[in-house]
C-alpha cells in the first residue's frame, strides 16, 4: 500500500488554506498517512494528526479570536509571550507527544544559535507547535536543548524531505507562501514573510518540483496577518486541491501499476 505524506507550508494566515485541502482530499478518499508542517502548517498538521476533523478546524478558525492566543508581553525578543498559543494547543491536542498521534507527524522549527532546522518528531506536540510559530521578532523564541528556536518557514517553508523521511512513498506538498498578487504590508508579520518569501523563492521553487504533487492555493486576498480571513483562505485551499485532485489519482495510479507490473 501507497503511504501518502502532506508536507504543509508556512504562511500565518493563509496557512489556513491547509484546512480546506484536508476537507477535498477526505472527501476523495486520500488518505494521508504521514503529515509534517512548518509554523501554522505545523499547527494544521498537529491538529489532523491528532485526530481533528477538518470541520471543526473550520469552526475553529473562524469564531477563535486574537485574544484566546495572543499574550503581549514587554518587548525584547519578542512582543508575544507564546503561553496561550501553547496552552490552546496542548488543549486541543489533550496534551498528546508526538509519538501518540493516530499518525505519523514531523513540526519543523529554526534554531537560531545552531544555525540549522529541528525536526520534531517525538515530545510535546504543544512544545513543537509552540517553537515552529515562533515568527522572529513577533513571538519570544523558545529555549530547547542548547538552541534558541523560532519559525520553521525560516529554513524549511515546505518540509517535504521531512516528509519523506518519515515513510511517505508520494509526497504532496501545499505551499501557501507564494503570492500571485502581492499585497502591501499591513503589519510587522507581513513586512517579516513578504521579506522571507522574496529571499526564498528561488530555493523553493525546486522544493516544490521534489513533491510529487504540489498545491499551491490563491491566497493572494489574505494578508498573512489577516486572521479574520479565514474562511477565504480555507475556500481557496478547497479549490486548489480540487483542482489537483486528477493528478492525485494519476500519481497513486501509476504506482498502482508499476507495483502490479
Amino acid at each position: 500500500m501507497t503511504t501518502i505524506g502532506l508536507a504543509l507550508g508556512s504562511g500565518g494566515a493563509k496557512g489556513f488554506a491547509h484546512v480546506g485541502v484536508l476537507r477535498a482530499l477526505e472527501e476523495h478518499g486520500v488518505r494521508v498517512g504521514v503529515i509534517s508542517g512548518s509554523s501554522m502548517g505545523g499547527l494544521v498538521a498537529a491538529f489532523y494528526a491528532t485526530g481533528m476533523q477538518p470541520a471543526f478546524m473550520e469552526q475553529l478558525a473562524t469564531t477563535l479570536r486574537r485574544r484566546h492566543w495572543i499574550d503581549f508581553t514587554v518587548p525584547k525578543m519578542g512582543m508575544v509571550s507564546g503561553d496561550r498559543v501553547r496552552t490552546m494547543v496542548a488543549l486541543l491536542t489533550r496534551q498528546l507527544a508526538i509519538e501518540q498521534a493516530n499518525i505519523p507527524l514531523a513540526i519543523v522549527a529554526t534554531d537560531l544559535l545552531n544555525r540549522r532546522k529541528v525536526v520534531f518528531k517525538s515530545g510535546s506536540i504543544a512544545d513543537a507547535v509552540r517553537a515552529s510559530v515562533s515568527i522572529p521578532g513577533v513571538f519570544v523564541p523558545v529555549v530547547h536543548d542548547g538552541g534558541v528556536l523560532v519559525d520553521g518557514g525560516v529554513l524549511d517553508r515546505v518540509p517535504v524531505e521531512v516528509t519523506r523521511e518519515l515513510g511517505a512513498d508520494k509526497v504532496i506538498a501545499v505551499d501557501v507562501s507564494t503570492n500571485t498578487l502581492p499585497q502591501p504590508p499591513t503589519s510587522l508579520v507581513d513586512v517579516f514573510f513578504q521579506s522571507l518569501d522574496l529571499m526564498q523563492e528561488q530555493v523553493y521553487a525546486g522544493v516544490r518540483q521534489s513533491a510529487d504533487v504540489t498545491i499551491v492555493p490563491d491566497v493572494s486576498a489574505v494578508g498573512i496577518s489577516q486572521f479574520g480571513k479565514a474562511k477565504i483562505a480555507i475556500e481557496a485551499g478547497y479549490e486548489a486541491a480540487l483542482q489537483k485532485i486528477n493528478d492525485i489519482d494519476d500519481m497513486l495510479q501509476t504506482v498502482k501499476t508499476l507495483r502490479n507490473g
